[in-house]
């Protein structure tokens, strides 16, 4: 079982996850970063896997080889400290 990072809805089994895959809910790509269980903020390059150059933007598609959905929702597994900065700051503006 995998969940979008964006939406947190779940994806379903059948999906087949490849570079241009999009989640059927939100249409935000699958293959990100944010959508990978050895995502790791902290980590070297943000990552628990060794990998050879880094991933610039976690949240678009890209060819990692190491790539493994994250068997739970992003929002459960993390307190992501940048994503909760823009969350206040969003709110400021009425946009959250």
């Amino acid at each position: 079982m995998a969940y979008c990072y964006s939406c947190g809805s779940e994806l379903p089994d059948t999906l087949q996850i490849g570079r241009s895959t999009a989640c059927p809910t939100c249409d935000k790509d699958v293959r990100v970063c944010l959508n990978c269980a050895f995502y790791a903020p902290g980590a070297h390059w943000d990552c628990r896997e060794t990998i050879s150059e880094p991933v610039r933007d976690k949240e678009r598609a890209n060819f990692c080889d190491s790539f493994s959905p994250s068997p739970e929702p992003r929002k459960a597994r993390t307190n992501d400290p940048a994503a909760k900065a823009k969350k206040r700051f969003d709110s400021l503006f009425g946009n959250g």
